[in-house]
């Protein structure tokens, strides 16, 4: 069936779905729960039809925040929090990651070329680095990842008790990091373009630098295990900033505001997810990445083993609770 009949047979039952969700999210009555369910259900079909039969991508998110929207409706008096927060941790966050996967990928490409090609020309040309970093700063690192230190890392000085403490400045560090490459999306994308090759940027030179040096194993074995989260929600704050941008650059028919708020109604989903791999991340960073009593090896094989599962819990989670949606 083609798009435009598709939309001829439907649009009248979507409106009047959006209309009772507006009544519901202003607290008024509406229709009983078993008939909102099945207007529900049926909204889920048509969306589950429209991505199988590639129509607009237009089409698809407006199906898509409608279902979004119908949702929380439906579980908004049936769900506890702790079950919301699990529900959308096994998939509602993943299904979230592959429905905005544009912007996603397109920050992913410059975050992570930037990085490749910076520590690609930083270990062919070591003087490079100095171009991001001063001296201090350089020695500063060098001293972080030396094979020889008994801890490694930043403030690889720390006690061993102290790592419920860096357990927290981690936290802190990467979500700053995070909200900024986000928030700088306000700026019609130039701030959030901005964060992520700087941050790209920055940390190809440090890689391609400590690795020249003969530093590689020791600063690989440290940042391959929480880097599966960290550099992960980096790219995904990118994504969610590159929306916000994209929402005042092209608001189609709707004025600017209505399409930033739209935007930022779904990407702050996605920042919600972003916070939670940077709390796993700051975990493994400050009780695993800078132990020195494992060999390089094992780090090397749990690092993979953790990049394979994010991998496979963004691909393949909540694909079954979906179709059953």
């Amino acid at each position: 069936m083609k798009q435009v009949l598709f939309e001829r047979q439907h649009q009248a039952r979507w409106n009047a779905f959006a209309e009772t969700l507006a009544r519901l999210e202003k607290g008024k009555a509406a229709r009983r729960l078993d008939d909102f369910a099945a207007d529900y259900r049926q909204l889920c079909q048509h969306l589950a039809l429209a991505q199988e039969r590639g129509y607009s991508s237009h089409l698809v998110e407006y199906l898509q925040g409608l279902a979004m929207r119908g949702h929380q409706q439906f579980y908004r008096h049936r769900s506890h929090l702790g079950s919301r927060l699990l529900g959308f941790i096994l998939g509602g966050f993943p299904r979230l990651v592959r429905s905005q996967w544009r912007s996603i990928l397109a920050a992913s490409l410059l975050f992570y070329g930037s990085l490749l090609l910076m520590g690609l020309l930083v270990h062919t040309w070591p003087d490079l680095v100095y171009s991001l970093m001063d001296p201090e700063q350089v020695s500063s690192m060098e001293s972080m990842y030396d094979p020889d230190a008994r801890r490694i890392g930043p403030m690889s000085e720390r006690d061993s008790g102290d790592d419920w403490m860096m357990f927290g400045h981690y936290i802190m560090n990467n979500i700053g990091i995070a909200f900024r490459t986000y928030a700088g999306g306000l700026l019609f994308g130039v701030g959030s373009l901005f964060f992520l090759l700087f941050n790209g940027l920055y940390i190809g030179a440090v890689a391609g630098h400590l690795t020249q040096i003969g530093f590689g194993q020791t600063f690989w074995s440290f940042v391959i295990g929480h880097g599966a989260f960290e550099l992960t929600a980096i790219a995904f704050a990118g994504g969610a900033g590159l929306q916000l941008g994209w929402a005042l650059l092209a608001p189609g028919r709707l004025s600017r505001g209505e399409a930033l708020r739209l935007a930022a109604a779904r990407s702050i989903k996605l920042v919600a997810g972003v916070i939670l791999l940077l709390v796993i991340a700051a975990f493994v960073e400050a009780y695993w990445s800078s132990m020195t009593q494992v060999t390089p090896q094992v780090k090397y094989a749990v690092g993979a083993a953790l990049w394979l599962l994010v991998g496979l819990y963004f691909g393949l989670a909540g694909r079954r609770s979906h179709a059953a949606d």
